[in-house]
């Protein structure tokens, strides 16, 4: 399934990037809220800023993200040598016989790279996922946070947040994942970070392009 599949009112409302006033509101509020905010104008900007915020040799690590794919900045991630890039390395690892290395190695990395499915103009991050093992390191396991949000996905409030979760982020995610895995997702678990204790721990990079689901 693709955006053009899904109802043209639905697209319309939640594939449509926000405009300078909107994210200007939602970037002051998530900034008070002790979310530090900085802007891309597309996605190869966005994959500049991300990773000049990384210094080399951090422990990264990313969930599954088709913001974090398209724009190239898992690939990057992953490849460079640059990084200590923990996905690759769990991959290799037997998931039964190093399960808690596994666990341990994902819940607490250094950084943590993914996106959220809504940001409210009120300063609130809303992530689903369907296993959950990147909410875990956004709420407090990873020592800092990066997330890679497209503009359209700034939303008036929680409830229209879960309604583009449900209506349009869902639907697109769930036919990804029947056709990357040949199953269905689901949203099992949601997270909302109203706001973050640390300074500079949690940075939304938002993107001026649409991005990921």
């Amino acid at each position: 399934m693709g955006i053009q599949e899904l109802d043209r009112s639905v697209s319309t409302r939640f594939a449509k990037l926000a405009d300078d006033a909107r994210v200007e509101r939602a970037a002051a509020a998530l900034e008070a809220n002790g979310i530090s905010v900085l802007r891309a104008a597309d996605a190869a900007e966005a994959r500049r800023v991300v990773l000049g915020l990384i210094p080399d040799g951090s422990q990264v690590h990313h969930g599954a993200s088709e913001s974090l794919e398209v724009s190239g900045i898992a690939h990057e991630i992953e490849t460079s040598g640059r990084y200590n890039a923990v996905r690759p390395r769990i991959w290799s690892m037997d998931r039964k016989s190093q399960a808690d290395e596994i666990r341990r190695l994902t819940s607490s990395p250094e950084v943590m790279l993914g996106s959220v499915q809504a940001v409210t103009e009120t300063g609130s991050l809303v992530a689903v996922s369907a296993g959950g093992s990147q909410l875990g390191p956004y709420v407090a396991g990873a020592g800092r946070v990066i997330l890679v949000v497209g503009t359209q996905k700034i939303v008036s409030d929680i409830e229209e947040g879960f309604r583009r979760i449900d209506e349009y982020a869902f639907p697109l995610e769930d036919a990804r994942a029947q056709a990357a895995y040949g199953v269905h997702s689901g949203v099992n678990k949601i997270l909302i970070i109203n706001r973050e204790l640390t300074p500079g721990r949690i940075t939304v990079v938002f993107v001026d392009e649409v991005l990921g689901f």
